[in-house]
């Protein structure tokens, strides 16, 4: 990239918080671009960060600034000892299930641990994340071991879509649980994104 001039800002999100990363980009006019890391990473969550910092050390060759948004996601701090070396932020949280569903995801975690959430992007990908992904589909057997100690599901709602809300329901009667439709919203993820994209730069 020698000689050419590098785009402002980048913004390197997981893909289950795509649509509504590029939704709170466009509604505040930043001159970014988005680039997205599988969702399906967080079924083997080791996959992360090595994946995150490949990314960075090509998007850094492109971008004066990147700016991450991603939980912990299970990495156990080894996506955060990758950003640290890389002099890049994430937005705070463990998940993306608080950042949408804020401390009160966390609370009904520890009110209700069998607590089991979905957001828009797990319903509407449900059969290629859980069905396919964990192999449910072809080994039934393990259904089980998979859901048995969950007792509730909590979908964190962001779009107000009749199809979605009737396939969160499918998939709560799949799971033999009651559903509980929260309006989340962008929840946290908006002001936490606005807090890194839009902070001053430091003095020089």
């Amino acid at each position: 990239m020698d000689g050419e001039k590098r785009r402002p800002l980048a913004i390197l999100a997981c893909g289950a918080l795509a649509r509504e990363v590029r939704e709170i980009a466009w509604a505040r006019g930043w001159d970014v671009d988005l680039h997205t890391a599988p969702a399906l990473h967080h079924l083997s969550p080791k996959r992360i960060a090595p994946d995150v910092d490949r990314r960075l050390r090509e998007l850094e060759q492109r971008y004066e600034r990147v700016v991450v948004v991603y939980g912990d996601c299970g990495t156990g701090g080894a996506l955060d000892a990758v950003l640290e070396a890389h002099g890049v932020e994430r937005t705070p949280g463990p998940h993306c299930y608080e950042m949408l569903g804020g401390r009160a995801a966390l609370d009904a975690l520890r009110e209700r641990p069998g607590t089991f959430f979905l957001t828009d992007w797990l319903v509407r990908n449900w059969d290629r994340a859980v069905v396919e992904g964990l192999g449910v589909g072809r080994f039934p057997f393990l259904r089980g071991p998979y859901f048995d100690h969950v007792t509730h599901v909590r979908y964190l709602r962001h779009e107000r879509d009749p199809a979605l809300t009737e396939r969160a329901r499918a998939i709560a009667e799949f799971l033999g649980c009651p559903l509980e439709v929260v309006d989340a919203g962008l929840g946290e993820l908006e002001g936490r994104l606005t807090d890194l994209v839009e902070r001053p730069a430091p003095a020089p």
